[in-house]
This record gives C-alpha cells, sequence and structure tokens, in this order.
C-alpha cells in the first residue's frame, strides 16, 4: 500500500471504538493502510485488521498523508506533540464538547473517508510558541505550544510579581496569580477563559493576558508575530510558579527564574475539509445567536463547523 494514515486518539471513550473500526475498514477498502502507537490501535480493536501496521515513533510516521485524531481538543494537542516534528498534518474527529482544533463530526465518519480517500483536504499552518526557562542566565528547560504558555502560581497564598518584557524593553510589574502567552489558535482556550480577545486564526499576533492582576495597567495585550516576551519572578515575595505548555507540559520554576516566550520557526498543520469561514467555526462552537441577522445566505450553524 503506498498511501498511509497515522491514527490517534482517545480508546477509553466508547464511541471512539465504533468509529475506530468503521474508520479502519472503510480506508481499508480503498486500499489505505492505517498506522498508529501500538497501544491505541489494539485499544480501539483494530490492531489485527489487515491494513493496519504499527507506528511506534515519530520516524515510523514520517511519510503519512495525514495524522485522524478521534477525540477533542486534548487529544489533537497529544497528537501534535507526536507529528509536529515531521509536518503530519492533524485531521480532527471531535468526540470532545467544543472541539475547536477538531473538523469534522462524530457522525460523518464515511463522509471524513471520502473526502481522505479524494485528497479533498486543505492545509492551515499554525502558529507555535517556543518556551525557555532560565536560572541564572542557564536554560534549564525548553518545552513548546500551539495553544499557550502559561505562568501560574504554585501556592495558592501567595501572588506572583512578574516583570514583563517585550523585546527587550520593560513594560509593566504586575502582581498577579499569573500571565498567558497564547497564539491565535489558543485565543479561543485558556487565554479566552482569562478574558482574552479572540483572533481570527489568519491574524498574525501573540497574546498576553494577565490572570487575577492587581494593576491599573494589566489589560490584555496583541502583540507582533515576531515580540520577543521575558517574564522575569521577583524573589522578593518569595512565591514558586509553575509553567505549563498546552496545559500538557509543566516545569515548576523558582523565585529569580526567567521565561522567554518567542514564535517558534515549526508550526503545526491542521487538515481543513471544509471552506467555511472562522465566523460560522465561532457561531457553531458557542452556540452563538444570530437570529435577526439579515445577510445574504444560509444562517451559520452546526454544519458549517
Amino acid at each position: 500500500m503506498s498511501r498511509r494514515i497515522v491514527l490517534i486518539g482517545h480508546p477509553r471513550r466508547a464511541e471512539a471504538l465504533d468509529i475506530a473500526i468503521k474508520l479502519v475498514r472503510d480506508l481499508a477498502a480503498a486500499d489505505v493502510e492505517v498506522t498508529g502507537p501500538a497501544d491505541e490501535l489494539e485499544a480501539f480493536g483494530v490492531l489485527h485488521e489487515p491494513n493496519v501496521s504499527i507506528a511506534d515513533c515519530r520516524e515510523s510516521m514520517d511519510g503519512a498523508e495525514l495524522a485522524v485524531v478521534l477525540g477533542g481538543d486534548g487529544t489533537i494537542l497529544r497528537a501534535a506533540e507526536l507529528v509536529r516534528d515531521i509536518g503530519v498534518p492533524l485531521l480532527g474527529i471531535n468526540l470532545g464538547h467544543v472541539g475547536f482544533l477538531a473538523e469534522a463530526d462524530r457522525d460523518d465518519v464515511h463522509a471524513t473517508v471520502k473526502k481522505i480517500v479524494e485528497r479533498s483536504w486543505s492545509v492551515e499552518e499554525r502558529m507555535t510558541l517556543e518556551v525557555e526557562v532560565s536560572i541564572d542566565g542557564r536554560v534549564v528547560w525548553k518545552s513548546w505550544a500551539l495553544n499557550e504558555a502559561s505562568v501560574e502560581k504554585r501556592a495558592r497564598e501567595r501572588m506572583l510579581e512578574l516583570v514583563l518584557e517585550i523585546d527587550d524593553r520593560p513594560l509593566s510589574t504586575w502582581g498577579a496569580d499569573g500571565i498567558v502567552m497564547a497564539t491565535p489558535t489558543g485565543s479561543t482556550a485558556y487565554a479566552f477563559s482569562a478574558g482574552g480577545p479572540v483572533v481570527w486564526p489568519g491574524v498574525d499576533a501573540l497574546l498576553l493576558v494577565p490572570i487575577s492582576a492587581h494593576a491599573l495597567f494589566a489589560r490584555p495585550l496583541v502583540l507582533d508575530h515576531n515580540s520577543h516576551v521575558g517574564i522575569e519572578l521577583l524573589e522578593r515575595t518569595g512565591a514558586h510558579a509553575v509553567v505549563w505548555c498546552d496545559g500538557r507540559r509543566s516545569f515548576d520554576i523558582p523565585p529569580s527564574a526567567r521565561i522567554d516566550v518567542r514564535r517558534s520557526g515549526r508550526p503545526v498543520r491542521l487538515a481543513r475539509l471544509s471552506t467555511a469561514p472562522f465566523t460560522d467555526r465561532l457561531v457553531a462552537k458557542f452556540d452563538l445567536s444570530v437570529s435577526g441577522w439579515r445577510g445574504m445566505g444560509p444562517a451559520p450553524g452546526p454544519s458549517e463547523a
């Protein structure tokens, strides 16, 4: 078989098992191989299907056309960890609640397979962030994020005191519970919950959203996408913090640590089956009311997500 699709998912969801079997068998009928981590393929009950092979590392997934992800946004973020370095596009089939990163619905498996077989998808490159933590000028931890990197206090009773630096110039000192640094993709995730703006995916920008900051100048900021953000923790409060990337990878940091965040040169690639604009995705995912709209064409709904 010359065509390969990676399958990654959330096998603990009962509905994912049925969808995985349908997906594998429909793709087999079109002579498309399915590969993926052995433990997940076994949990899905498809490991012994004739067109299934094992790929337990990034290198063995190289050359695949797509990574089909069964689950919600958290599962898609986990899948991004596996395929970002090799550039395989992610196609999410939503089994979660909102599913902003997903492209297809759980009820559309056959239609999704048809589009995969016909190679009827486009690819969007989504900006990611590089994150470094330094102590006394020495880098002690590196990671990356698709949605956001956040610096948060570890102890409830201790507030962090942060100095914010933009492009090597100090901007402000905040007493806060933390700060979120988000991409446009992540503007509908943690940053949105913290009071940040929704940013369309085509906008090149980096968002900064303070978390419960005690300062007059503590509003969300929208920066140039090439801006370099530095955050220094002040020792005088004695507060320890934790750095999170996409809520999946974390590192505990002491007072006096420094966190540097900048745009990464390595994006995450998302496969898109629909040409519906981001506005329609917002309406569908947030169930926004558009009653009274008198524009041209049908009002957006779940089918436009």
